[in-house]
């Protein structure tokens, strides 16, 4: 097992061989970077006794501020400031204390070329969502690993299967083939967990990843790979909770470091509460303070240690592994205040950086509060770029499964986008880890689950996928079934029997979903209209629906039909977008589609149709 250079510099510790000092068990952040925006980073110094000893340093362009000591004794907090002069290298932090000293080597680096002017993921890229521990097993060797709690056992739905870091860098051709230029896999930091662990979203070790993943070099090979293939790396961050089993909570830095004292109080999740002008304080307090379930203690981001600690964090995962965003999960749930300020601080050091919150709510004013430049009524302002789009996905795959409702919910809930800054800057997805597949979504109906992949790769938004998907992977559709939402992908095991990664085994129907979802993706690429074009829509009619997106001179039209028979539509209504146009390529098919007096839609029929230039 490869040691991360948090443990090395750990081992480099040295003490005054004629004294005994405490030793120190956690520094971090581990090392830190000239040259950031942000002059100053607090260090988290974790040790017996640490805290009743006096730091000191002697480094040009680089002092301590301030050090604040805590109710745990065990724990010490210095602010350094890194003038912007000051040089990459190694300096030694002093502690002085009655039973000895103490010295401690710190590593400043330098920052890559560029990495302040960073592009984060855009309108531009289509986002290619795994599972780690469920897409593909590089390294069988790291399945298990002595002295974790969680073995692997692929036969448990629930359990560990044992994919990791190598089968995804294995598999970055697969990824870049299908035309996805981003890659989001869910958590990757340590969750030694008892059981759940592969999910990923309970940390027990913020600066480590998991080593049945592979190492923290292996994630950066994993960014700096993707790279080569013009593919970004998101990462997926939690802020409002941990797993019981981090490190923290064996010794805890502060009484208020977790939500309630450390003690189990459940979230109602009343999302609402906290921009709602009649809650009460006590509903608002639960939503942000309450705990998820009791194994995941929830972190008090009111406390200015902690969420200075989250903040660093983030920032240090972005600088060292060359990230392109964070993927933020249940965004709404941490403290208000402190996500100002994360928020602030993040998008200060990485001003071109993308950071997506999730937000798990259908209505859109209550996801529109969170987005830059939103106006809200209580005055509370945020620097997050994107949200995820749940109000818009809820409204496609009700139109898919509901005939009675049709289009109407997408035609209505595309109507408030006025209530979103930059509605386009939303991430629009068919489905996640969370939620039912897009094909079962869509009924186990091929034509439809193709309306939905058109749909996702059309709309002003950023699109991402699910891997699976593209071979129709199934899952029960009624009440919550992680397991079902979450099996492996064929092939990316020895001895699969199926392996989607070249095909083998396949299905007529996986086939030709897998060249569909390729076809559409890597025909997105080239579109600047789509990127960035404007959108106009037609009121849906009879459960049909048509819409364009258009430039000064370039037009897409897209028309579905979700009926069981066959519509015919009077080209006369789209007139205004069509301005005489007596015909059409079908991107899908390729054919010529007449559009002189009327379109004729197949049943359940999907067109998307490039329109000469102007």
């Amino acid at each position: 097992m490869r040691r991360s250079f948090a443990t090395l510099c750990l081992a480099l510790t040295y003490l005054d061989p004629a004294l005994a000092a405490p030793a120190i068990e956690h520094l971090e952040p581990p090392f830190w970077w000239t040259g950031m925006q942000h002059k100053n980073v607090q260090l988290l110094v974790h040790g017996a006794g640490i805290g009743r000893m006096q730091p000191a340093l002697a480094y040009p362009g680089v002092r301590i501020v301030s050090s604040t000591r805590v109710a745990n004794p065990n724990y010490l907090f210095i602010d350094l400031e890194i003038a912007p002069g000051a040089q990459p290298g190694s300096l030694d932090l002093v502690f002085e204390g009655a039973d000895g000293t103490l010295r401690q080597p710190y590593q400043l680096r330098a920052r890559e070329p560029g990495s302040r002017a960073r592009q984060g993921f855009g309108n531009a890229d289509a986002i290619y969502q795994i599972m780690p521990d469920r897409f593909a097993n590089g390294d069988p060797a790291n399945d298990s690993v002595p002295g974790m709690l969680e073995r692997a056992d692929r036969k448990h739905p629930g359990g560990r299967h044992g994919g990791d870091i190598q089968g995804a860098i294995d598999r970055l051709d697969y990824i870049a083939g299908l035309g996805f230029t981003q890659l989001w896999p869910t958590p990757l930091v340590e969750n030694d967990m008892p059981a759940w662990s592969y999910h990923g979203y309970a940390a027990t070790n913020h600066y480590r990843i998991d080593p049945r993943y592979g190492s923290n070099d292996d994630f950066v090979r994993l960014s700096q790979e993707a790279r080569k293939r013009g593919i970004g790396l998101i990462q997926d961050v939690v802020l409002s909770h941990i797993g019981k089993n981090h490190w923290w909570m064996k010794d805890l830095p502060t009484p208020d470091w977790i939500n309630f004292g450390g003690q189990f109080v459940p979230t109602a999740h009343h999302r609402v509460a906290v921009q709602d002008r009649y809650a009460s304080q006590a509903d608002s307090r639960n939503f942000t303070a309450g705990w998820f379930v009791e194994s995941m203690p929830d972190l008090n981001q009111t406390n200015p240690l902690v969420a200075n600690y989250l903040i660093q964090n983030n920032i240090w995962w972005i600088e060292y592994a060359g990230l392109s965003g964070l993927r933020i999960d249940t965004y709404s749930y941490s403290d208000g205040a402190f996500l100002t300020q994360y928020t602030k601080r993040l998008m200060d050091e990485y001003p071109h950086l993308n950071l997506v919150g999730e937000e798990w709510s259908t209505l859109v004013p209550v996801v529109a509060r969170w987005q830059r430049g939103k106006v809200n009524f209580d005055g509370y302002i945020s620097s997050l770029p994107s949200l995820m789009d749940f109000p818009l996905v809820e409204a496609m795959r009700t139109a898919l499964t509901d005939p009675t409702k049709g289009f109407n919910e997408v035609y209505q809930t595309l109507a408030l986008d006025h209530l979103y800054p930059a509605p386009d800057k939303l991430v629009l997805f068919g489905g996640n880890h969370d939620m039912a597949r897009m094909y079962s979504a869509a009924g186990e109906d091929f034509d439809r689950y193709r309306m939905n992949l058109v749909f996702l790769m059309t709309m002003p938004r950023i699109p991402q996928f699910y891997t699976g998907d593209e071979i129709l992977m199934t899952s029960t559709v009624k009440g919550r079934d992680d397991a079902s939402y979450r099996r492996d992908f064929p092939g990316g095991w020895t001895g699969d029997r199926v392996d989607a990664f070249s095909g083998k085994g396949l299905t007529r129907h996986q086939h030709a979903a897998q060249e569909l979802v390729r076809k559409l993706a890597n025909w997105r690429k080239g579109q600047a209209v789509i990127h960035n074009g404007k959108l106009m829509h037609f009121g849906p009619e009879e459960n049909t629906w048509v819409y364009f997106r258009y430039s000064d001179n370039k037009r897409v039209m897209v028309a579905m039909n979700n009926n069981d028979k066959e519509m015919r539509l009077p080209i006369a209504r789209f007139q205004e977008m069509l301005k005489g146009t007596g015909a059409g390529i079908d991107v899908l098919t390729g054919q010529t589609v007449d559009l002189t007096r009327e379109l004729r839609l197949a049943p359940k029929a999907t067109l998307l149709i490039e329109l000469p230039e102007t």
